[in-house]
Formats: C-alpha cells, sequence, structure tokens
C-alpha cells in the first residue's frame, strides 16, 4: 500500500511552483492536500483570496499528482488539525519557507514523519511564487537588525538612539503581521503600486510615514518602517524623542550588504494573532533604553568591520533588551524555538514586535530550512 501524503497551503492563483510542488511531494506516495478556506486566507494574509475555496479546490483536485482534496475547517496556521486526525498520514511536506515549529510539532506529537522541501522550480521553467503572479509587486520589505521601538518617542524620550535596518526583495511571500513592515508595505503599493518611485529616499520616506499615519491614527507606526523599506541596502536611523530621526545614516556597499545576507537565517513562527497586545505590559527606563541603542550602535559598527561574532553579539543584545521592556514580545513558541538554537547561532532576535513573525538569527553555519535574504541593491 503506498503511503498517504499530506500537504496544506492555501494555493491562490495556482502556479508552475505549485505544480512542482505537488509532483515532488507525490513522489513520497498518494498525495492529499488540505486547502485553506476563504476565511483562512483572509486571516492569515489580510485579504480575500483571487480565487474562492470551490475555485480552487476544483483546480487542485484536477492536478494529476493529487489523489485527493478538501477543504481544511479549522483556521491559521494549522488548520487542517481536524483532517489530519481523520486522514492519518504517514508522512506531511513543507516546503522550506512554510516550515513553522508549530507543524514540526504537530507531526511528531501525531507520530507523522515531517519533510521539508527546497522550493526549485520545474527543469526549464522560471521560478514562480504567488507574489510574481500579483502584478509583478517589486515593492521590499524590511528588517530591523537592532533598536527596533526606538522610533517610538515614548521609547527614545528615556535615552537616544538608532534603529539599523535593511531593505529586502520581496523573494517570497513573507507573512502578514509578521514584523516585516507589511502594512506600511501595503500602504505603499496604495499610495505607489507595485514598485518605488523614482525620488530622494528621504522625502519619499517621509510621504509614505504620513500616508501610513493619517491624521487622527491612536497607534503610530514606527518611521523606521518607511525608512526601512525605502532606503536601499542598510539605514542607521538615530532618534532622539521624536517620530522622525534626526539624521539616516547609508551603508550601499557591496561587501557590507553580502555580508550580511550570508549571516542571516529567518525561521517562520507565523503571523501574529489578531489579539496580541505587546504594549500590555511595559517596563521601560533610561537603562534598558540606552542598552538598547548601544546594541544597535554595535551592530551598525560590526557591519563596518565584517565582524560576525560583534554582529550576532549586538542582534542578541539588542533583543534582550527590547524584552526587559516589552516582555510580551515572547511566547512561549519564541523561548522554545531561542532554546533550540542558542547553541547553534551567534545571535537572534525577533522581526518586529513580536508575537509571530520570524526568528532572526545570525550564524556562521547554515541553519537548515531556514529562509535568506536578498538586500535591495542601489540600482534595483
Amino acid at each position: 500500500m503506498p503511503k498517504k501524503v499530506m500537504v496544506s497551503g492555501c494555493f491562490d492563483l495556482l502556479h508552475s511552483g505549485h505544480i512542482a510542488f505537488f509532483k515532488e511531494a507525490s513522489t513520497y506516495g498518494d498525495l492529499y492536500v488540505a486547502l485553506g478556506s476563504d476565511k483562512t486566507v483572509y486571516e492569515l494574509k489580510g485579504r480575500p483570496p483571487v480565487n474562492t475555496e470551490q475555485e480552487r479546490l476544483f483546480m487542485i483536485k484536477s492536478v494529476g499528482y493529487v489523489k485527493d482534496a478538501f477543504i481544511s475547517q479549522g483556521s491559521g496556521l494549522l488548520d487542517y488539525v481536524e483532517e489530519m486526525n481523520t486522514l492519518k498520514p504517514d508522512i506531511f511536506v513543507v516546503n522550506g519557507d512554510g516550515n513553522t515549529p508549530d507543524k514540526e510539532q504537530l507531526c511528531r506529537d501525531a507520530g507523522v514523519e515531517y519533510v521539508v522541501l527546497s522550493r526549485e522550480p520545474y527543469e526549464g521553467l522560471e521560478r514562480r511564487s504567488t507574489t510574481d503572479l500579483r502584478t509583478v509587486v517589486r515593492m521590499p520589505f524590511r528588517i530591523d537588525l537592532a533598536g527596533g521601538w526606538l522610533d517610538q518617542p515614548f521609547v527614545s524620550e528615556h535615552h537616544p538612539g538608532a534603529v539599523v535596518t535593511i531593505s529586502i526583495e520581496p523573494t517570497i511571500e513573507f507573512n502578514e503581521r509578521s514584523g516585516m513592515a507589511s502594512s506600511t508595505r501595503n500602504a505603499a503599493i496604495d499610495l505607489w503600486g507595485p514598485r518605488l518611485p523614482v525620488g530622494n529616499p528621504e522625502k519619499l520616506a517621509k510621504v509614505l510615514f504620513c500616508y501610513d499615519n493619517p491624521p487622527g491614527t491612536q497607534e503610530i507606526s514606527g518611521s523606521q518602517d518607511a525608512i526601512g523599506i525605502v532606503f536601499p541596502g542598510l539605514a542607521r536611523a538615530c532618534y532622539d524623542n521624536g517620530y522622525w530621526p534626526a539624521h539616516i545614516d547609508t551603508i550601499y556597499d557591496e561587501d557590507a550588504l553580502r555580508f550580511v545576507e550570508q549571516a542571516l537565517y529567518l525561521v517562520a513562527l507565523g503571523p501574529r494573532h489578531a489579539d496580541f497586545a505587546v504594549l500590555s505590559d511595559l517596563h521601560i527606563n533610561a537603562e534598558r533604553a540606552g542598552a538598547l541603542a548601544r546594541a544597535a550602535d554595535d551592530v551598525w559598527q560590526a557591519i563596518q568591520d565584517r565582524d560576525l561574532y560583534a554582529f550576532g553579539a549586538g542582534m542578541r543584545a539588542s533583543f534582550e533588551a527590547q524584552i526587559a521592556m516589552f516582555p510580551r514580545m515572547v511566547t512561549p513558541q519564541v523561548e522554545r524555538l531561542v532554546a533550540q538554537y542558542r547553541d547553534r547561532a551567534l545571535g537572534w532576535k525577533l522581526s518586529g514586535a513580536g508575537g509571530g513573525g520570524y526568528l532572526v538569527l545570525a550564524s556562521d553555519t547554515p541553519i537548515p530550512n531556514a529562509v535568506r535574504i536578498v538586500a535591495r541593491r542601489m540600482s534595483d
């Protein structure tokens, strides 16, 4: 009897990358596809799917590599738990950018083999993703490498400091609500379309910051989001009790960008829950804000020195200073994941405000099944 193989996903805008994934997964046995409902797509991505769940189900059932497909009745990233318990698969398959600790733990608890594939296009075809098909949106994301929260006056009023960001290409469909400035990126797409306009980066970032925070906004999105998206390469925005930095330093040097690209590994946690409230428990003072500022300076200097060990130590110090002020950033899942990589990575932090997203690791050795990033260059 062939083994039962299960995969899950939304599979909106079905493309050759999906078919290549189905083909490789089917080599392990009879393939069953758990399809995210329209409600789940909206919860995870903040928008309805292009194709309804019934359209998507029809298309996937028509794929020759698929034994059967069904719509998952649950919600969130693990919306298929009920279906997994019914099907009792032997193997559960994910792509590298869909690999999360919760999925792996679910399979371990259920006695299901967990297989992670690399996302490879079919021979002779270009790499495809749903992001590519959405009018070829090239709007960048950003990662804050250190100092996050100092772009908020209620933090920098205690101690001035910088936020270090890197602008990255949309090489994968990064999760919404995951600390990659996706909401500000969506505002940029609404304002300018699929690409950044040509112009002075600081002026463009100011326009985006104002557009993202219209009059009456209760919780201001920090300006590091707009700066990290608009400025290519690396940016160091220096704050002193204001929403906009006193000055912005930049690094566009190719060696520096390659240094950061080669150092970083992202492990997916999944998007933060809608009821996540990081500001409900604050412990902000001058000592902790100062520690965060010093960590950001250390990371900036480590990049200039190409010192990977100092870079990792600075990231770790930034993370520890953040959670000392915002303890709700860390969930039990994050604690488990940090413990898992503590002896393998040089440093770590969370993308954005925590509660989900990605654990960002600095390492001198490859991290299996982690997501890699591509920095945006000046000419992009």
